[in-house]
């Protein structure tokens, strides 16, 4: 048994059943990556129930109550059926200034925003005598209300200024939902206006985390928005047609038709509009935050086994080419150091940023194996080799976690990189020939049989 377990074949097979090993600690900080991730999510919907959550924005839509008589009882009594007919504006222009600050919770944070939101538009008498000739109900005019859609109200900080028709206005709260949105309302007497387009100006303040989306409840909606925040993530149904993205922040124009959403310009009746419909037409912006703490730390995770996998085969080709010995514990306690690295990085990265945590983590890792491997085979010059092996791997970890774009082509490279210069330092072994040193040769194994 123990001359097999000299052999150059038991040898390889049980470095790669201790790399394969290694998969278990692996997998236990992985999923410790992903509980904090989702620490951190619990924190921030924590600051966005006090602040405000991720917000979606609508322009006014004109609410009329109708009655439609659907038939008469068996004592010849009407029945009449109540429903609300809905109608959008002919255009909405939204100018939007998002002032975006970082709010913390604990270790965790966010970032937060107050968005300054200017909003015009008009609704046309022409769209409000044809949409009441479809409907089969009847309109009651005066009771009808304009509604401003907010997914969070409690992020609706101020309304600083509200006009229908040059007049001020006042928002109410209401009950009423639209597509799944919370909403305001201000009460509007269509019998007064007569044929008159209905033009309103609001001017609000609100307030949200992360990302703020609008709607394009008009036959042409323009949107501006702009904020000192450098790293923009444009989403939702339409990308901007103009935008300007610099270290000072980003300015983004939006302009969308009605032929562009899945919803026409009227509604109502049995027919209401879909949430999923509605949502799914919103756009705007996310405060993106480019390779976080925990999707650097997941993406280290990723490459842990193949790094892992670099350093038992410097240790073994240092084996070989040295004629050194390594037992399989050595390289349990090895693995067991690298694995610890990203517990390390983890856990100091949630304290001082993940550059300074990968800095102080890999120095400390490199300066423990190198020093064992020092104390282990014996050899300075050894040690102090594989410690620079193990820098230059940490080296390009980071290279592969930073690259986000190129990490997949980067990482195809130091694969290619790392097998050609394994066939080339091993080109001259006769693998056949190989035989480990015996204990009169090999003082690393003299001091290992003495010790057991």
């Amino acid at each position: 048994m123990a001359s097999w377990m000299r052999t150059l074949t038991a040898k390889v097979l049980g470095v790669g059943l201790l790399a394969l090993l290694m998969l278990i600690p692996l997998l236990q900080v992985h999923g410790l990556i992903a509980e904090r991730q989702q620490l951190r999510e619990t924190t921030v919907a924590k600051i966005a129930q006090g602040w405000g959550g991720p917000q979606v924005l609508g322009g006014l839509m004109l609410a009329v109550p109708a009655q439609r008589l659907v038939g008469t009882t068996q004592d010849s009594i009407p029945k009449v059926e109540t429903s609300t007919e809905m109608v959008l504006a002919d255009s909405v222009t939204m100018d939007v200034v998002m002032a975006v600050h970082t709010r913390s919770y604990g270790i965790y944070s966010a970032p937060v925003y107050v968005s300054t939101v200017q909003m015009s538009g008009r609704f046309l008498p022409e769209d409000l005598a044809q949409f009441r000739h479809m409907s089969s109900a009847e309109w009651q005019n005066d009771k009808a209300e304009l509604r401003l859609l907010l997914s969070d109200l409690r992020g609706l900080q101020e309304v600083t200024e509200l006009t229908i028709n040059g007049r001020p206005g006042r928002f109410a709260s209401s009950a009423e939902h639209s597509g799944g949105l919370s909403s305001v309302v201000v009460p509007v007497d269509l019998n007064a206006l007569g044929h008159q387009p209905i033009q309103f100006v609001v001017k609000l303040k609100v307030a949200g985390t992360e990302s703020l989306q609008l709607l394009p409840l008009a036959r042409t909606t323009d949107v501006h928005i702009q904020a000192p925040w450098p790293d923009p993530s444009f989403v939702g149904a339409l990308l901007p047609q103009q935008r300007s993205v610099d270290a000072q922040g980003f300015s983004a124009r939006w302009h969308m038709l009605d032929l562009n959403r899945s919803y026409g310009q009227h509604w109502g009746g049995k027919s209401e509009l879909d949430a999923g419909d509605l949502q799914s037409s919103a756009f705007g912006v996310q405060l993106y935050q480019p390779a976080d703490v925990y999707q650097r730390n997941e993406r280290a995770s990723k490459y842990s086994l193949l790094f892992i996998a670099l350093t038992f085969v410097a240790f073994f080709l240092l084996e070989v080419l040295r004629r050194l010995r390594v037992h399989p514990l050595q390289y349990l306690l090895v693995g067991a150091a690298l694995t610890t690295f990203y517990v390390l990085l983890l856990a100091l990265s949630e304290q001082i940023g993940f550059d300074w945590a990968y800095v102080v983590a890999s120095m400390a890792v490199v300066i423990m194996v190198s020093g064992y491997a020092t104390a282990m085979l014996q050899a300075r010059r050894a040690g102090l080799l594989l410690g620079g092996v193990l820098a230059l791997i940490y080296a390009m970890l980071y290279g592969l976690i930073v690259a986000e774009q190129y990490a997949l082509l980067m990482g195809a490279m130091v694969l290619l990189v790392t097998l050609a210069l394994m066939m080339y330092l091993t080109r001259r072994i006769d693998w056949y020939a190989y035989a480990p040193a015996t204990a009169s040769a090999s003082p690393v194994e003299a001091v290992t049989m003495g010790k057991s």
